[in-house]
């Protein structure tokens, strides 16, 4: 199976390098479009800030790679982000795959202040789809971030962090995750060897 790492300015290549290879799964990194285009799979990590991931995306003509593929594409954390809409980091316009806004946590409680950026483990619920085949509801699930998709018609997992969120994202062959599956654990594992079933 032939799968791509989408190489650019925001990747946490080398965890998720690894996850794959414990699946017995060699990836290959590049920013090349044909060797893009051509994989299997597609992994769009991503660990940094929107509007700088962006422009370099943009710069090396990465954005329309990227909403142009046919296979199964998984954004990973910054990665699922700018596939929405738009992003409250920096003021961003986003690749517009999912319908959605990414907002910034705010801290309307203020006896109970939530720590931001949320970090460590968290639950997902789930719906029924492929990604989430043999998961259970409820699971946990690590998370690292500032930024949240808000829910919409593409949502296929929520978790509860001071609200709400679209932990997990799906139209048609993309599919976009908040949390890190490959620092998830067998959870992680599971949603990762689901992802290469597609």
């Amino acid at each position: 199976m032939n799968v791509v790492i989408v190489k650019y300015n925001a990747g946490n290549i080398q965890s998720v390098l690894f996850a794959l290879e414990r699946l017995g799964v060699t990836a290959v990194v590049t920013d090349d479009k044909e060797q893009i285009l051509s994989a299997d799979k597609i992994i769009f990590p991503g660990v940094g800030e929107a509007s700088t991931a962006m422009n370099y995306l943009k710069q090396r003509s990465l954005d329309k790679v990227i909403t142009s593929a046919k296979q199964p594409l998984l954004g990973i954390c910054l990665g699922m982000q700018l596939l929405c809409n738009y992003s409250e980091e920096n003021n961003t316009e986003c690749l517009g795959i999912f319908n959605t806004q990414v907002k910034r946590f705010t801290n309307t409680d203020l006896a109970n202040p939530l720590k931001i950026p949320q970090i460590g483990w968290n639950n997902i619920s789930i719906t029924d789809n492929p990604l989430f085949r043999n998961v259970k509801d409820g699971s946990y699930c690590y998370f690292v971030h500032s930024y949240y998709a808000e829910i919409n018609e593409s949502s296929i997992a929520t978790t509860h962090y001071g609200i709400e969120f679209s932990c997990a994202l799906n139209k048609d062959n993309f599919y976009g995750v908040q949390f890190h599956p490959e620092k998830s654990a067998e959870t992680g594992e599971q949603i990762l060897k689901n992802f290469l079933a597609l």
